[in-house]
């Protein structure tokens, strides 16, 4: 499967969990920060999953931006998931769900629910048992093929 994993990243919580996802979706898997992301990384990949932690209750600028830049119906045919991290409180709000409406909105096929993944205190650790998640959230997407 040829996929791409863009994460922004604050502490380097989100940059674990999305190598996690990255190596159990498997070969063909690039991880891009997204700084590091042009719009000519998203040809050929059948697979898009975008992560962010929660700032502000919502996605980072960075990963904003990002999901601004497509129109709607230019991810169409493109599969894609959506992830966040964020400290375990009802009010901490959600970026998974935010990034999950923008990518449907530009015709991305989302196939999987919007995962949080927990961390301690802001600057992380990740809670235990989060990259187990991680990897089990990943092998859940590829096996919806």
């Amino acid at each position: 499967m040829k996929a791409l994993v863009i994460y922004d990243s604050n502490f380097g919580n989100t940059k674990r969990i999305a190598e996690t996802i990255a190596e159990k979706l498997g070969e063909g898997v690039r991880v891009l920060q997204v700084s590091d992301f042009s719009k000519k990384e998203i040809e050929g990949n059948e697979l898009l999953v975008v992560g962010s932690p929660v700032n502000g209750w919502r996605p980072t600028e960075k990963i904003n931006k990002f999901l601004e830049g497509f129109s709607n119906g230019q991810l169409e045919g493109i599969k894609a998931a959506a992830f966040d991290t964020k400290f375990k409180n009802p009010i901490a709000g959600n970026a998974s769900k935010r990034i999950s409406k923008s990518l449907k909105e530009a015709g991305a096929e989302i196939v999987a629910k919007p995962q949080s993944f927990f961390v301690k205190g802001s600057k992380g650790p990740l809670t235990d048992g989060e990259m187990e998640k991680a990897a089990k959230w990943a092998v859940s997407i590829k096996n919806s093929y």
